[in-house]
């Protein structure tokens, strides 16, 4: 067998992961036949074909598929690696992966440039995506850490929470219902709401509280971002469930309302989480304490 490098399976990984030579080259920014050539020399090494063309695009071989479940795997033990180096370092530097979902990003900025201030040799990477694919980065390994609303149930996992996530229905600031105070939740079953996509973990929360008051969800929109579905309930498509961690300018500006319901806002917590057997980094670990500590006053300060 031939030598390979670790950057020709972080390539391989990359390619697989986005289906595509060139969007792989994009998100590593290199160019095309730099990622061919990486995948070439890595075939070569182990004699077989790992990836073939589908139209524009490509598709794993049965090798490829296999190749890339060993590969995950192998990462993550290098991770567990530099981790272990990483201490004889202490935190003078280090890197963090970190993957948060998409409700995360209006406040998670914010705490990173306080974090950096701490801690400034430190690097971060951020993956922002929606709930369900954050869970597939943390049970594979590919996150230290993650941020989100609730903590899985189905996975090992340290969850430990460090600030507050109120969510409500929000409307346009003309809208009928905005004029009412007190309403019971099943006065919502006449409206019309625009929703975040399957996946998302403020789309699971909404239809979990709708289930448990029994009342109908009309959905006349799934929008793949807040910020789009903000547009809409300004515009007046709907109403919609929200973070209220996502709509203070909004609120604060008047072009967004709360809408007075029963029972509402609904306070959650946002976690800070990484799986239980994750030797995690002095880097990573500063960051959780951080979160731990800080992370709550520093968001209610900010939102």
């Amino acid at each position: 067998m031939r030598p390979y490098t670790l950057k020709q399976i972080q390539t391989f990984i990359e390619v697989a992961r986005q289906r595509s030579v060139s969007k792989a080259a994009e998100r590593l920014f290199v160019t095309q036949p730099a990622v061919s050539m990486q995948i070439r020399q890595l075939e070569d090494a182990f004699g077989v074909p790992l990836i073939e063309p589908m139209g524009r695009n490509i598709q794993l071989t049965h090798a490829g598929e296999a190749f890339l479940t060993h590969a995950i795997a192998a990462m993550g033990q290098f991770k567990e690696l530099e981790a272990l180096m990483a201490e004889h370092v202490g935190l003078k530097k280090g890197r963090i992966d970190l993957a948060v979902v998409s409700t995360a990003k209006y406040f998670i900025p914010m705490l990173l440039v306080r974090f950096g201030k701490l801690f400034q040799g430190i690097d971060v990477q951020l993956k922002i995506d929606n709930r369900e694919n954050i869970l597939g980065l943390l049970s594979r390994n590919e996150a230290d850490l993650v941020v989100m609303g609730r903590a899985p149930a189905n996975l090992d996992c340290e969850a430990t929470p460090f600030a507050t996530n109120p969510l409500a229905i929000v409307a346009a600031p003309d809208h009928a219902l905005v004029r009412r105070k007190r309403l019971p939740f099943s006065a919502l079953a006449d409206y019309s709401f625009v929703v975040r996509e399957q996946g998302s973990g403020t789309r699971a929360a909404m239809e979990r509280l709708f289930a448990e008051h029994e009342t109908p969800l009309n959905v006349v929109m799934e929008m793949p971002s807040n910020e789009t579905i903000k547009q809409a309930v300004m515009a007046g498509m709907g109403l919609s469930f929200l973070s209220l961690r996502t709509v203070r300018h909004e609120l604060a500006s008047g072009h967004i309302a709360l809408v007075d319901i029963e029972g509402l806002p609904s306070v959650g917590n946002w976690y800070i989480t990484h799986m239980s057997q994750k030797k995690l980094s002095p880097a990573a670990r500063a960051f959780k304490d951080f979160l731990i500590e800080q992370g709550g006053a520093l968001m209610d300060s900010w939102s």
